[in-house]
Parts: structure tokens; sequence; C-alpha cells
């Protein structure tokens, strides 16, 4: 009764909670079942609409198969085990541990995109537990193309080193190649054991600063110094590190000790050598593990074939736009040839020199004109030109306008700074419950705060 009931519910929203399930029982009964029972329905509502748990598994096989078929170029990998029946193994039957899956497309849109790979690992939420690899990437119009995908029995050591082998395999084929992630034991086991295929100058491992941050707070029980330690990471310049560093080792000498057994090119962008290309966080592969939260909840099959339909609507889409973009150019080809010209007249080809990259300062030439200029990255095309020389992020230069950010819906942790916080602190008297411009020290207030100021 509870599955028809809540499986309108469900097609919607695979990941449904099973609290609103609860829910939704007593609106229409005016019952409160219990959390099993509930949980239980959610199961069997899934199982009707998306595909029998197990019978999804022995579909998989031939899913794959089919795909390939028609995509030669797709890679599949599958990892099985033999099953017993007691001491004997039972014929014709294998068990499923692992598999690696990407698609042609994304295989090749890696050719086009920054030098640059975000993994992550995310839990599943269905009848079976494990987990769901991913692999993302960015092309230059800060798009964000996933890349690989792989269902383990959960973050372990074997389970990377088979997903980072694939990855490597199929996809990354060039070299100095940054990868970014958190520092789970299993990675940095996984990535010792790939023979140099995931060090440098093949790659070069890198840490999520918010990822670090948490790890310090979690170690020393101090959430007010994590925003330091995000600032250090930030930097971009040794100079300003040494800032924040000369802020941390005033607080204790342990804090220090503990930041310095990380090197300082895998967490900061002032030591980075432009690996780094900007990111600081595993953020853009955290928002494919947003996409998929909902497939997460369903039968592995209709897993598989979710990332399939998402990635192919994406790629039609974008191809869609190209072709929208590759006809206006034609109609704007002669104008903007005519423009063109007159430009490279007038400011001639720019020629970058590397003239001092810690504090930032680049010398610039333009050959045509033969003008120098030392800037110190200013805005417009001299900036620009300056940081695609050095691989460094020209956006995170520019003023964001926001309007607000979308309401949060997974679990906290100690790396959401913000939204753990506790009272705020007045910057001006440390005080707690107001801000500086409210607060009752600052010249000029009243004793309540609330007077003018003179």
């Amino acid at each position: 009764m509870i599955v028809e009931v809540i499986k309108p519910l469900v097609e919607t929203d695979p990941s449904l909670k099973v609290k609103s399930v609860i829910a939704e029982v007593q609106s229409k009964f005016n019952y409160t079942t219990s959390y099993r029972k509930a949980w239980l329905a959610k199961q069997k509502a899934i199982a009707n609409l998306f595909g029998d748990w197990e019978a999804s598994y022995e579909a998989l096989p031939l899913w794959f198969e089919a795909m390939v078929q028609k995509d030669l170029s797709a890679a599949v990998e599958i990892e099985t085990v033999p099953a017993y029946q007691g001491d004997e193994v039972v014929q014709d039957v294998r068990i499923l541990t692992r598999i690696f899956w990407s698609f042609y497309p994304c295989i090749r849109a890696f050719r086009s995109c920054k030098p640059i790979i975000q993994i992550d690992g995310t839990h599943l939420y269905g009848k079976y537990k494990g987990a769901l690899l991913v692999a993302v990437s960015q092309d230059g119009n800060g798009n964000i193309v996933p890349l690989v995908f792989a269902v383990v029995e959960g973050e372990t050591s074997d389970a990377w080193h088979f997903f980072l082998t694939h990855l490597c395999t199929h996809v990354v084929t060039r070299d100095s190649v940054g990868l970014i992630s958190d520092r789970h034991d299993s990675i940095t086991s996984a990535i010792a054991r790939s023979n140099g295929s995931w060090e440098p100058p093949r790659a070069i491992r890198m840490f999520c600063v918010r990822h670090i941050a948490s790890n310090f707070s979690r170690n020393f029980k101090a959430t007010y110094l994590q925003k330091l330690i995000v600032n250090m990471g930030y930097c971009r310049t040794v100079r300003e590190f040494n800032v924040q560093y000369a802020r941390l080792r005033e607080r204790g000498e342990a804090y220090t000790r503990w930041i310095d057994r990380i090197l300082r090119q895998e967490f900061t962008l002032a030591f980075d050598n432009g690996y780094r290309w900007g990111y600081m966080t595993t953020n853009i592969v955290e928002c494919i593990n947003g996409v998929l939260k909902g497939a997460r909840n369903l039968p592995i099959t209709s897993l598989v074939k979710a990332t399939f339909y998402i990635l192919n609507g994406l790629f039609t889409r974008k191809r869609a736009e190209t072709e929208v973009r590759r006809n206006a150019g034609h109609v704007f080809s002669e104008y903007a040839s005519n423009k063109l010209q007159s430009n490279q007249q007038a400011a001639g080809n720019i020629q970058v020199n590397l003239f001092d990259r810690q504090n930032e300062i680049f010398e610039l030439r333009e050959m045509t004109s033969g003008i120098e200029y030392v800037t110190d990255r200013i805005s417009y095309r001299h900036a620009f030109t300056c940081c695609a020389n050095q691989r460094l992020d020209w956006q995170q230069d520019v003023h964001e306008v926001s309007k607000g950010r979308p309401k949060i819906t997974r679990f906290l942790n100690e790396m959401d700074m913000r939204d753990m916080r506790g009272h705020r602190r007045c910057r001006l008297c440390g005080g707690e419950g107001h801000s500086r411009s409210r607060c009752p020290h600052r010249v000029g207030s009243s004793a309540g705060g609330s007077a003018p100021m003179s």
C-alpha cells in the first residue's frame, strides 16, 4: 500500500528521504509507519519503477555490450570474481566487484580541456552499498566535462588503483596533468602503486584546500583557524603566504609544524608552478556528484544509463550551440576580418617575458610598436595575456555579482565553515554578537551603538 502511495514521488525524485515517505503516509492515512517499513517501501518502489535490484546486475553486461557495439571507442572495464557454494565454484556464475566506464565523447573532449583532473568518491544509497568514483575536467569556456565513472566496493586502495589505472590508460595520454583530490590515504597508496603513471612528470598530485582545512580543524579542534589555512592556500605570492604563515605561527608552533608536513606546492597557489590553473578545491567534481544524487539511489544499470542520458543531452546541447555560433560567425566573418586587421595594426602582437612570478610582476612587449610595459596583473588584454602565459585563472581577479547561493541539501561537516560558524565576532573589539559597524567602542557611537556618527 505504501509503495503505491509513494510511487509518483519516487519517480520524480529517487533521492526522496525516508522521513518524507513517513510524512506522506501520515498525511494520507493518519498513521505513523516505522522507519524500516518506510525504507523497505522506498526500495520496492524503486525496483518497480527502475528494475529489480538483483536483475539489474545481470542486465548490466548486456547493456554495456550493446552500447559498445554502437560506440566502439567507449571504454568499459569489468572485474568479477568466481561465485562459491561452500568450497566449490559455481559454474557460469561470477560476482561483479568493480566496473569502470567512459564514453568516447568524454575521452575525446579531454584533448581540448585544461590539463587538470579532479577526482572524488561518493556513496551509493540503494539496496546494495558501494561507492561511485568520478573524474572531471573543465574546458576553456568553463564548462565542466565528466570524464570517467566507476562503481566499486568502497574507497579502498585497490578500488582507487583500479580507477586510476584505467583513467590513465583510456583518457590521460599526455604529461604534466594536475590531479586534485582530498588527502585520502587510499588515493595516496594507489598513486604509489601506479609505477609513476600519476607521479611527476606524468602527473602532479595536489590537494583540495578545503579538505586540508577540514583535516586541520579535526586534528586541533580549532575551527576559528580554518579560514587562515584557506587563506594560506589562496595566496598568490610568496610574500603574502609568508604573512599568513607568520600569523598561524603566532597562534602556536604546533599549527605550523602540522602544516609543514604538507608540501607547499600541493596546497598553495604561490608555489604551484601553474599546475593548478587556479583550482583550489574539488568543487567541479562535487557538482557532478550533486547532479547524480538521484541516480545514486537507483539499481546499477539504471545508474549507468543515467550517466549515458545526461551526457548525451549535454553534448547534444553543446553541439547545437556550436552550430549557432558557427553560423553567426559566417555572417560576421567579413566585418570581423577587417576589424581584426585594424586592431593588429594598432596594437600588434604581445610577447610575454616572465619578470617576477613570485610577486606576479610581468614584462610585456608589443612587437609592432616596440613599447614595453611592466604590469602587476592589471586589467584588459595585457593582464589576460599574462594569465594565459603562466596558466593563471583570470576569473579569480574579476569581481563576481551573485544573487545568493542555493540551499544546501547535503550533510554539513567541518569543511562548511560559513554554515557552522558561531556568533559573529567584531573585528574592532573582538566581542561577539555584533559587527564592526555596530561596535559600541567605535569612535563617534554611543554606548548602545545606535547613535549616529559625529
